[in-house]
């Protein structure tokens, strides 16, 4: 009996530090992705780019890990160092080096988006010949995105609206208009809606939508 109390104490034992070797390497595993995923988080949620597959958002929260990680090794010695062979030197180390990571991940996640929102990177490779793309998710996108005009949606039943697009949808397929200083135009003239802040709407109901020439806003 006592053997193979011995025996069962053993091998609980080894399930315990197994158990925690385990955990220890899971948590390391979820800090080291942790900025990746914080960043890739932040870059979705700045710009109209469709959220990617599971696997293409796994490769795109190591990209962001990878070059936050990279600066992260030579930022953190610089601070930590100061620290010494105190107690709890290498709590604090751990948890700067996190925030360092996080920090810097996000920066590059709002820089990346900054650079795509505006076609940044895009617009300087056109001007030397190598593409005809833009950093835009889509045509429609983009056509809003470089035009800042009065337009004219036309809708289903053949009805006109004029005005100016204080918000539009980032496809064409769902979302709103959100139409100010709005115009129902008709054959015969126009109708201003008169006491009407804003007119809402959907996406769905619009067919093709005119821009308007800036220097000439009015529509009859």
């Amino acid at each position: 009996m006592q053997g193979t109390v011995f025996c069962a104490k053993g091998a609980s034992s080894d399930n315990v530090e197994s158990m925690s070797w385990v955990s220890s390497e899971a948590v390391s595993v979820l800090v080291f992705l942790l900025p990746g995923f914080v960043a890739a988080a932040v870059f979705h949620s700045l710009t109209a780019h469709p959220k990617p597959g599971a696997f293409d958002r796994v490769v795109q929260a190591l990209i962001f890990t990878m070059v936050g990680q990279a600066i992260t090794v030579v930022i953190v010695p610089v601070f930590g160092a100061s620290a010494g062979n105190v107690a709890g030197a290498e709590t604090r180390e751990f948890v700067l080096s996190l925030v360092v990571s996080v920090s810097l991940a996000v920066l590059l996640a709002v820089l990346a988006a900054c650079v795509l929102n505006n076609d940044v990177a895009h617009r300087a490779l056109r001007r030397i010949g190598i593409t005809r793309e833009t950093s835009y998710p889509s045509e429609w996108y983009s056509t809003f995105a470089r035009h800042e005009c009065y337009v004219v949606l036309h809708m289903k039943g053949q009805r006109r609206l004029f005005g100016w697009p204080e918000e539009w949808p980032s496809r064409p397929d769902e979302g709103h208009f959100r139409i100010a200083e709005g115009e129902w135009l008709e054959n015969d003239g126009r109708t201003p809606a008169e006491g009407v802040a804003a007119i809402l709407i959907p996406a769905g109901e619009v067919e093709m939508v005119e821009f308007m020439d800036p220097e000439q806003p009015e529509r009859t």
